[in-house]
């Protein structure tokens, strides 16, 4: 070998080279875990809405305290305005499905005005002349809950929302827009005024 020469090293054939990357679509450790999580994480959200979604079954007592907004302005505390069985409707102007339903509510509460049921409009993060203007009658109370105070006391989250209300206790709810001239809806709230409360399991 001569002086600023370098020897040759002659690098043996290995064959084709192989990926070191899965192929698009192959599972790996990594994603199989991910997968899991993501299966996991799922579950438990739907346990938890499935565990605090309001719902009317068993009777839940509604939390003390929180002021309703009167016509003139005014604090009003809404246990002044219950009946023995009383449809606790949460709406507003600004939800489409509520401006759908409120007139069946209506007609159907104004067959039920005994003495003993009544209805109980409350206009949430609402401007009260709209409302107002909106219903435009004086037939059943209309109070304001401008910031969602007294609505998430009874669980609610989203508009419309009914509660059937019988001495202090929700025993059933209607999530989202009801059909009141429905018979089955119907039924659910006429079991309650054919119930003496102080018959209520």
């Amino acid at each position: 070998m001569r002086e600023g020469e370098y020897p040759i090293v002659s690098i043996p054939d290995e064959g084709p080279a192989v990926a070191t990357t899965p192929p698009p679509g192959a599972e790996t450790p990594v994603r199989r875990t991910l997968q899991s999580r993501l299966v996991l994480a799922l579950a438990v959200g739907a346990a938890l809405a499935a565990l605090f979604w309001p719902r009317g079954d068993g009777g839940r007592e509604i939390r003390p305290g929180g002021f309703l907004i009167d016509a003139a302005g005014r604090p009003q505390p809404l246990a002044r305005e219950l009946e023995p069985v009383t449809l606790l409707h949460f709406w507003a102007t600004w939800c489409p499905p509520c401006i759908t339903e409120i007139p069946s509510l209506v007609e159907y509460a104004t067959t039920l005005r005994d003495g003993r049921v009544g209805l109980v409009l409350v206009a949430v993060d609402d401007d009260p002349e709209r409302a107002r203007t909106f219903l435009g009658t004086a037939e059943f109370p209309l109070l304001y809950d401008p910031d969602w105070d007294v609505a998430h006391r009874f669980g609610t989250r989203q508009l419309p929302e009914t509660h059937i209300v019988v001495e202090g206790r929700v025993v059933d709810s209607f999530i989202g827009a009801a059909d009141w001239r429905d018979p089955q809806v119907r039924a659910r709230v006429q079991k309650w005024t054919a119930t003496p409360p102080s018959a209520m399991p």
